[in-house]
């Protein structure tokens, strides 16, 4: 029985219902990591580009999230953003998400904690867990097919368990 037919190798596929991320190894394969994803009204679904990867990367707080985080002005990208390290809430490793040539400002990325896997809890990224963050960085495949399904959870519903 293949499972992932339709798809080439490393692509990812994001499933928010089962808070589960895939990265496609085969047309019968694929590893599978926990992920917390977007909260109600931050969630977003579609097919990107994975455009490129950074180790360590800075976080540069878009300007819709300090409309909302006044507090989170030092870090703006005006500011040049957070140093990467601890505290940084990109985590280890980061995959940059783009559609039609344009960033989507949405990310692939780690430093979420146990408690928030397969939780509805980010600004709209997949968190993933530093060291299976660092595990998928090291695999990824430029330029790939990264999918997040649309989620199929009633209005209302935004926490998994």
């Amino acid at each position: 029985m293949n499972l992932w037919p339709e798809h080439d190798r490393g692509t990812i596929v994001v499933d928010p219902d089962a808070a589960m991320l895939y990265f496609v190894e085969s047309e019968d394969y694929a590893t599978r990591y926990g992920v917390s994803v977007g909260a109600a009204g931050f969630s977003w679904d579609g097919t990107a580009r994975l455009q490129f990867c950074r180790r360590w990367p800075r976080w540069k707080v878009p300007e819709e999230t300090i409309e909302r985080k006044p507090e989170l002005e030092p870090f703006s990208v005006a500011n040049g953003g957070m140093d990467p390290g601890p505290g940084n809430p990109m985590g280890a490793r980061a995959l940059y998400l783009f559609q039609n040539g344009e960033d989507t400002l949405y990310r692939v990325h780690g430093d979420a904690s146990p408690r928030e896997l397969g939780k509805a809890v980010s600004s709209g990224c997949i968190r993933m867990l530093n060291q299976d963050v660092i595990h998928l960085h090291e695999r990824a495949v430029h330029g790939v097919s990264v999918i997040v399904l649309p989620s199929m959870k009633p209005v209302g519903i935004s926490q998994l368990y």
